[in-house]
């Protein structure tokens, strides 16, 4: 069997030979300058920094106590099985889009567009989410100096975070300067934040008390226990639970939210193009940078609210101060540490945007070459950048981190990327069966147990989001069926071949 049997309207799919065919167009070709180090990097570059300097100590102190531990190993271990499949699909089809080009190769372009559409609420609203982060550590930095704590200003009703624009900003000319200097740059930066979390573990270990870990799973109760309606999760208002804020239920809703702390490793399969063999470097990158950071995700969770008893980490009631890696160390008098782990926060939350921005702007890339989005803008710069699109990227993220609050978008990423990773999964064993013609230099032992897994461990994490999080992602996703209709489906490349049209006027190909 050399291909499976063709589909049209709606559902026509994209093969992956004239995936890979399309990746060598003069105009719209990526530079491949990245190894298997570069991606393992990249993956780890990612993936530390918001989960361990913003959301541990926060989560720990408002929803699941000291079995944030648990917390992080359940969301590992269903990131652990979407990983292999990402990593055999990644190798298959080494074309940049990640989870929407395999989706185009298998479920067909309709459920490409939306994964694509749904991309963005990994990417680019974690990147503003990240940003915003970033600005707030920023502010703990300038206290030190005596300047203001804050690094934004209030105009009238909207509050101008412009530490968060100026990080985007910056990151932004980085990307469009090259890939390899992104590289270079990920690089140095992932080294600094690596030696300040061996850090916080290696002090933190001394000021653990063991009483701390007493109860490790906290019963349910207090205030915040009394939440329901769309503050709870769906899973716990589906069994009548009367919230989702500790014991069984907390720790539950903890893994859903410490998620947020492994998103960005598929960000790794977005690069597929610009990879110099991705057929062997990206497994190593995927799974590489998932181990690396797990080991060191439930190491410092366990010194945190060891250090510290987890209700000292809860969020104030009054002002809405929330706990960060920092908090634990000023809370047990090494206020020195905590000075090293705000300026390394600096650190690890620039890494994380520059990927996430950079994982962005290649879904956009590969959308825009298939003419589901404007195909004027797939064009490379004389870097072999995609300009045009990392510009447009750059602006919208800087737009929501600078005047638009990040609460509660941090459970709009993770809902999205969740239902990326179920796709993924689905559409590894689908293309296992209908192209088994295809070189495949990783393969994962028992795919259909292992995709399985992924499936129910992603959708368990789903539902134990919370209501809310759940209407705002249909509102979302109807959205992008709309902007399909209207305008991705006429302007679509793959459909222009099948009415046997030219296409659009090509854009001038000199370099910009």
């Amino acid at each position: 069997m050399t291909a499976t049997t063709p589909r049209s309207g709606i559902f026509r799919t994209k093969s992956v030979e004239q995936s890979i065919a399309d990746t060598d167009e003069p105009d719209s070709k990526l530079r491949r300058d990245l190894g298997a180090l570069d991606l393992t990097i990249f993956g780890v570059s990612v993936l530390i920094g918001a989960g361990i300097f913003t959301i541990t100590a926060r989560v720990a102190g408002d929803i699941t106590g000291p079995s944030i531990a648990i917390s992080f190993v359940i969301a590992a271990i269903a990131c652990g099985f979407a990983g292999l499949c990402y990593a055999e699909f990644a190798s298959t089809v080494p074309v940049a889009g990640s989870a929407y080009t395999f989706s185009y190769a298998t479920f067909g372009e309709f459920i490409a567009w939306i994964i694509g559409w749904d991309l963005i609420l990994e990417y680019a609203l974690g990147a503003a989410v990240v940003s915003k982060a970033w600005s707030s550590y920023l502010g703990e930095i300038f206290a030190l100096v005596g300047l203001p704590e804050r690094a934004s200003v209030e105009l009238g009703p909207l509050t101008f975070d412009w530490g968060a624009i100026l990080v985007i900003a910056v990151l932004t000319a980085v990307l469009v300067a090259g890939i390899k200097l992104s590289s270079r740059v990920s690089a140095v930066v992932t080294g600094i934040k690596v030696l300040v979390v061996l850090l916080v573990i290696g002090v933190g270990l001394a000021y653990v008390q063991a009483q701390n870990y007493s109860p490790f799973i906290p019963p349910s109760g207090g205030e915040r226990a009394s939440e329901g309606g769309l503050d709870a999760s769906l899973l716990s208002l589906v069994a009548g639970s009367e919230g989702s804020t500790f014991g069984i239920y907390g720790l539950l809703a903890g893994a859903s939210l410490v998620f947020f702390a492994f998103i960005g490793f598929d960000a790794v399969s977005t690069t597929a193009e610009e990879t110099r063999n991705p057929q062997k470097d990206l497994p190593r990158g995927i799974l590489g940078s998932l181990g690396v950071v797990t080991v060191l995700y439930v190491a410092t969770s366990l010194v945190v609210v060891g250090m510290v008893p987890y209700t000292e980490l809860a969020t104030d009631p009054a002002t809405g101060d929330t706990a960060t890696l920092a908090t634990a160390f000023s809370l047990v008098g090494a206020d020195w540490a905590s000075t090293i782990i705000s300026i390394g926060a600096i650190a690890g939350l620039t890494t994380v945007v520059l990927v996430l921005m950079l994982g962005q702007s290649r879904v956009f890339f590969a959308m825009s070459r298939d003419g589901l989005l404007p195909r004027t803008l797939a064009r490379v710069g004389s870097r072999g950048t995609p300009v045009k699109i990392t510009v447009i990227i750059g602006t919208f993220c800087a737009v929501l981190a600078g005047f638009f609050p990040a609460d509660e978008l941090e459970s709009m990423v993770n809902i999205g990327t969740l239902f990326a990773f179920v796709l993924v999964a689905a559409g590894t064993v689908y293309l296992r069966r209908a192209r088994p013609d295809l070189p495949r230099s990783f393969t994962v032992r028992g795919l259909p147990v292992v995709a399985a897994l992924a499936v129910l461990s992603c959708v368990w994490l789903m539902i134990n989001l919370t209501v809310e999080t759940w209407i705002r992602f249909v509102v979302w996703m109807v959205l992008g069926v709309v902007i399909f209709f209207v305008y991705s489906r006429r302007n679509s490349v793959l459909g222009r071949r099948e009415r046997g049209e030219t296409g659009p006027t090509p854009a001038p190909t000199q370099p910009q």
